[in-house]
């Protein structure tokens, strides 16, 4: 093994859903870790029993975001409040804790040496745009606060590239799922409820009309492209990289899959008042990802929820 292979990586958001895979994929692949984490949406037991560097703080705190990347080679920002309602209900707080966390970490990054960050950013940056699939080349239209700090922290990060201050490369995720991914949480993904709602057989709530089509892609492939992204060389300044499937599918069809994954009949779901800021359709392009990054999802779908439907199983005890 390398010096190379045991440097130190920063995961910010180490905590939560992706970032907590993340960690202990970088572990295996024998770096070193370090995370930040205020454990805002992120839980402590993510971490249970992984040997990591834990830093229990604000990382949009520049003194905080300057002690967690003393030292790091490479920074994984995934340090965000995931919601599109919060944003809208507290728009200050969210521009704090999602463009303000970014700002923070170019900053200490930069200043401490290090080589890459890569950017959690989010396929909501598209808006409702009709054209599919999804292209990184699209104008960006963002239809909530949430995606407007995302776009907002991918301008800044370009701009640190340019200015020669330090590599990023920015991911735009579709819509992430995978085991911890807690279906008890405001900010928690649809299949993970989906998941809860049918080993409880109870109907599920379903937004708008609930033909909204999305690209569900499994947390282990966004951890491949984190990787992916912190190794690729020749990139622009600031690349930018859809992370998904390239496949879609209806809410009201995801309830029906997932009730007969979890062995139960099928419920007529709950039908709610469409949410403000909610994409109608998104589907991406990987073609980018798959030529620059070597990108190429593994887990299908049936895999990826079966897998999800068992940590349900086992979480609930």
């Amino acid at each position: 093994m390398t010096a190379a292979d045991t440097g130190l990586d920063l995961v910010a958001g180490g905590g939560g859903f992706i970032g907590s895979h993340l960690c202990e994929a970088l572990l295996a692949s024998g770096r070193r870790v370090r995370v930040v984490d205020n454990f805002a949406t992120g839980h402590a037991r993510h971490l249970s029993g992984v040997d990591v560097e834990v830093i229990r703080g604000d990382a949009s705190d520049p003194e905080v975001a300057e002690a967690a990347c003393a030292g790091v080679t490479r920074i994984f920002h995934l340090a965000a409040r995931p919601s599109v309602p919060w944003s809208f209900e507290f728009p200050e707080q969210a521009l704090q804790a999602n463009h303000g966390t970014t700002v923070a970490l170019i900053e200490a990054g930069a200043a401490a040496g290090a080589s890459r960050l890569v950017f959690s950013s989010s396929s909501a940056i598209y808006g409702d745009d009709p054209a599919l699939p999804k292209t990184e080349d699209m104008p960006p239209a963002p239809q909530s606060p949430y995606a407007e700090h995302k776009w907002m922290g991918e301008q800044v990060l370009r701009r640190a590239h340019d200015e020669g201050r330090l590599e990023t490369v920015s991911l735009r995720y579709f819509n992430v799922y995978g085991p911890r991914q807690d279906p008890g949480s405001p900010y928690s993904g649809v299949i993970s409820l989906f998941c809860r709602w049918a080993l409880d057989g109870v109907p599920a709530k379903v937004f708008g009309d609930g033909l909204q089509t999305r690209d569900f892609i499994y947390v282990a492939d966004v951890v491949a492209a984190n990787l992916a992204a912190a190794a690729a060389s020749g990139l622009a300044p600031g690349a930018v990289f859809n992370v998904a499937r390239g496949e879609r599918i209806s809410v009201l069809e995801l309830w029906q899959q997932v009730c007969l994954a979890a062995g139960c009949e099928p419920s007529e779901p709950t039908m709610l008042a469409a949410r403000i800021g909610d994409v109608r359709h998104s589907v991406a392009s990987i073609v980018a990802a798959e030529r620059d990054l070597g990108f190429a999802p593994q887990v299908v779908f049936g895999t990826g929820l079966a897998q999800t439907l068992a940590y349900e199983r086992q979480r609930a005890g």
